[in-house]
């Protein structure tokens, strides 16, 4: 199909639109690969760059995840290096922003397997994931959206087991599919599934009950 003979069928308004969204593409696949290979040749400004555009994005993704400012600035550190000194492993320009959020999600992990946090708030059974899978509903889904990005719901997601914070963090502030958060975890979709409608109905049951307390 010839896209260039297929734009031309749209009136002018639209067309410029089409044109200016190519030019926005192909500066940000410029910008990108820019960056990359200055970071390949141990431009440390390139580094600093790469962490002003990124920075923010994924401290607030170690924040929700470890629940500690000082332990996420310390993962997100990490991650930073790890992308200067593995930046060859990047093999498509465009996976930029999934590869840093795959590292910092790795560090996180990592923090969280030393810190042993599994042993204070204990995982649910399967059987119990499947069962409450089957209970998430319409109400928990809008309650979860309305309060996202609220602090109320930021201190809610913190008194959740780390895999549940995990998948509602990547599926929800990251927007990533199933299929997506089930290759980054390397774990089934089911499983995806079932841990974030589990999330879901954790998170609607400790916002009610904090309403409760509250008199609301």
């Amino acid at each position: 199909m010839n896209h260039e003979a297929a734009a031309n069928d749209f009136p002018a308004h639209a067309r410029n639109h089409i044109r200016s969204a190519r030019i926005l593409i192909s500066k940000g696949r410029e910008h990108r690969l820019d960056i990359i290979e200055r970071i390949k040749a141990k431009d440390e400004s390139a580094l600093r760059q790469l962490m002003d555009e990124y920075g923010d994005m994924l401290l607030r993704t170690a924040c929700l995840l470890l629940r500690d400012r000082q332990s996420a600035e310390e993962a997100v550190q990490d991650t930073f290096i790890q992308a200067y000194t593995k930046i060859s492993q990047l093999q498509e320009p465009s996976r930029l922003r999934p590869w840093l959020i795959a590292i910092t999600v790795n560090r996180c992990r990592m923090r969280q397997r030393t810190w042993s946090w599994r042993s204070i708030f204990p995982a649910a059974e399967s059987g119990q994931w499947a069962e409450a899978a089957g209970e998430a509903s319409a109400g928990a889904e809008e309650l979860f959206m309305a309060e996202w990005y609220s602090g109320k719901l930021s201190e809610a997601i913190g008194d959740l087991d780390y895999r549940y914070r995990e998948c509602l963090t990547l599926y929800y502030y990251h927007e990533m599919s199933i299929r997506e958060i089930s290759s980054q975890l390397r774990t089934r979709e089911n499983t995806v599934k079932s841990r974030l409608a589990r999330g879901r109905v954790l998170l609607k049951t400790i916002l009610e009950k904090e309403d409760c307390e509250n008199g609301q």
